[in-house]
């Protein structure tokens, strides 16, 4: 059967930076980030060069032109230190995409159609080829929430999560429920996957409403609402996608 992979073209553009996984890990994860760089062509030259010491599998422009910069076997150095699920050493268990997009240096500009049309071929090759469920595809923010903030307020994880891509609660899930605060909101967090850096779990609190309620990312209570921990909760259900 062929890859849903094949049917896009992929400029091969090899990178030095990546070893070998260790420890026997294979990709169990995608993590997304955005390059937070001015054009494609700067971010692609940086991914490969040996003095920048950081890389990705995969970086997808905003026209949808797709580079493999290193392949899926290797372990790219792209996540840097942060857990996912209750382990270490991301960058040997997972694949990382980057997509081009100015971030913070524009506004957090909005991803294109033809960019967005590209990952999601894309991803469904990856997921096929290394049996990764929707809900191991992740945001650099999620795995690393005192450091990252990619890929940003604008990246559609809905649209994903509607293509089975990615986990998002449905309208029902994110309806005011009974338990609210910080311990119901730690064992839903917990239990998805994040982790808080030395304990701190504002930090995720950020990091999920940047994912999951970028439109209560600067809301003025600091504390976890009933909408907060019901989104956790619905995104521990790895099946779970929006109607």
């Amino acid at each position: 059967m062929t890859s849903p992979e094949k049917r896009m073209e992929i400029i091969e553009r090899s990178s030095p930076n990546f070893g070998p996984r260790r420890d026997g890990l294979r990709p169990e994860l995608v993590v997304l980030h955005h390059t937070a760089m001015l054009t494609a062509e700067a971010a692609l030259e940086r991914l490969c060069d040996p003095a920048a010491e950081v890389s990705a599998h995969y970086l997808v422009a905003e026209d949808g032109r797709t580079w493999r910069l290193v392949p899926e076997t290797g372990r790219a150095w792209h996540a840097g230190t942060g857990s996912w699920g209750g382990a270490g050493d991301v960058n040997s268990r997972s694949i990382g995409i980057e997509l081009a997009n100015a971030g913070p240096l524009a506004g957090f500009p909005p991803f294109p159609e033809p960019q967005m049309a590209a990952l999601e071929t894309l991803l469904d090759g990856i997921m096929a080829r290394w049996s990764i469920p929707p809900a191991g595809v992740i945001a650099h923010s999620d795995m690393a929430p005192e450091r990252k903030s990619d890929p940003g307020p604008k990246f559609d994880w809905r649209r994903l999560a509607l293509g089975g891509r990615a986990v998002w609660p449905d309208a029902d899930d994110t309806e005011p429920a009974p338990s609210a605060g910080w311990d119901h909101f730690r064992a839903a967090a917990h239990a998805a996957g994040y982790a808080a850096p030395a304990g701190d779990w504002g930090l995720v609190l950020a990091a999920a409403r940047l994912r999951f309620r970028p439109w209560a990312a600067g809301a003025p209570d600091p504390a976890p609402d009933s909408t907060d921990v019901a989104a956790m909760r619905a995104c521990v259900d790895r099946r779970r996608v929006p109607t």
